[in-house]
């Protein structure tokens, strides 16, 4: 057997400032990428996938729950 294939399902909370923050300081233009990145940078990873099935996966998603949150 060469390769392993491990799925899994990850579920974390972080304040909106952190996550700009991460989004913004590793250059990454969404949550999916970011966490990606961190993988393959942890560990030699061949295929790696990540989707983000619930909550905002870029800025202008965090943006749009700001406003919705807290509208004008």
């Amino acid at each position: 057997m060469d390769n392993i294939r491990i799925k899994l399902a990850l579920e974390f909370s972080i304040s909106e400032a952190d996550l700009e923050d991460a989004l913004a300081e590793l250059d990454e233009l969404s949550v999916d990428s970011l966490i990606t990145q961190i993988l393959d940078k942890s560990i030699a990873i061949d295929d790696i996938r990540c989707k983000v099935v619930e909550g905002p996966n870029n800025l202008e998603e965090v943006d749009a729950l700001r406003t919705a949150a807290h509208p004008s």
